[in-house]
């Protein structure tokens, strides 16, 4: 699952952004990328391991739901067919 949240840029500064992906590896876990910056300026990626589904996708809504709050719009959504993604 991948989203990708923007706010709205004030006068002359560049937009600033968030993206959040959520990606299961090869060993059964899942893995919560949060990368975050100015868009064509510096970022920041924090990284988030889970054992579980259930608690991944927890992670991925709260992580969401605080951007959006936040003043976030999202821009694009990937992956995200069913109430979890399923």
């Amino acid at each position: 699952m991948r989203l990708y949240l923007q706010t709205m840029p004030a006068s002359a500064e560049a937009p600033r952004y968030v993206q959040i992906v959520l990606e299961q590896d090869l060993l059964g876990g899942w893995t919560l990328y949060r990368e975050s910056g100015t868009q064509g300026g510096k970022a920041t990626l924090k990284r988030e391991q889970f054992l579980e589904r259930d608690a991944a996708i927890a992670a991925f809504e709260k992580t969401r739901d605080a951007q959006l709050k936040r003043g976030f719009r999202v821009m694009f959504a990937q992956g995200l067919d069913g109430p979890h993604g399923r």
